[in-house]
């Protein structure tokens, strides 16, 4: 069996890392404070909003929840997240995608501080991460780089491939990768003989948004597997873009779905949130 990296291990020992971190910017008088805008009643993202809650209150961060109603319009969320970004008890600002097709996802993005984009979907936060100045990374990347340090896997001088090219995940991992010296390749639906090029990989990295598409013929002996996807398959239970029972005999280590990639994900948005209450520049 291959090494089984545990995100909810990873997860909590850098959540626990932050309470501490929480706490003495308390006796500091400051108190970190994440508001979080849902618009609608989507479940996923209604889940989602839940395990964010759940985990500020772990780290003792204070949470402020928008629940908005479908029928919000877009000069409405406008004017709350203009508001909350003039609110100095507020250190970081997150809008829960997707937003209903009436509103600009982008456009409330950009109206979104830099300084509180604690989800580093900002264009300044995305140039900041090209060029290689501190900034907020977007979390599941982020994440990801967590994951592989703390599990004693090293990245740098690796062929590291990444499938899928999101401005969420694809982009900002290879970058990423990079700043950790990879070598990096960003494969994607245009990609001639995938299977060649992710063959190659030391460490793959899956972002494609096909349940059980990464079989064992797409994978190196030995490769160590990031599966970031999330779906039910036929039986309603979750898998990932990559078949684990296909792949888990050739690999050396690879993220289970779930309990891999998806808790780092948040255990990284309450550790942007912290780097924004401390009020000293990112990284």
């Amino acid at each position: 069996m291959p090494l089984l990296i545990d995100g909810k291990k990873i997860s909590t020992e850098i959540k626990d890392e932050l309470k501490v971190t929480v706490e003495e910017l308390k006796k500091q008088g400051v108190e970190t404070c994440l508001a979080v805008i849902q618009v609608g009643d989507d479940p996923a993202s209604s889940i989602y909003v839940r395990n964010k809650k759940r985990a500020c209150a772990y780290v003792g961060i204070e949470s402020l929840s928008y629940e908005l109603p479908e029928e919000t319009t877009e000069d409405q969320l406008v004017k709350l997240v203009k508001e909350l970004n003039e609110n100095d008890n507020v250190h970081g600002i997150l809008v829960q995608l997707p937003l209903p097709k009436h509103i600009n996802a982008d456009m409330i993005i950009r109206t979104i501080s830099p300084d509180k984009d604690v989800d580093g979907f900002h264009p300044e936060s995305v140039g900041r991460l090209c060029i290689g100045e501190p900034g907020f990374v977007s979390c599941t990347p982020a994440g990801i780089i967590q994951l592989l340090k703390r599990s004693g896997i090293e990245i740098e001088g690796k062929e590291c491939v990444v499938v899928g090219r999101s401005n969420i995940v694809g982009k900002p991992m290879s970058i990423l990768l990079l700043r950790e010296n990879g070598t990096v390749t960003i494969t994607h639906s245009r990609t001639k003989d995938l299977k060649e090029v992710t063959g190659r990989a030391d460490i793959l990295v899956v972002a494609i948004g096909k349940p059980k598409f990464i079989t064992a013929d797409y994978v190196k002996e030995g490769a160590v597997v990031i599966d970031v996807g999330m779906h039910r398959n036929e039986e309603n239970k979750l898998c990932g873009d990559v078949d684990f029972d296909d792949i888990k005999d050739k690999v050396s280590a690879i993220t289970p779905v779930p309990g891999g990639v998806g808790p780092m994900t948040i255990a990284m948005l309450m550790y942007n949130c912290v780097e924004a209450a401390k009020g000293q520049e990112v990284e």
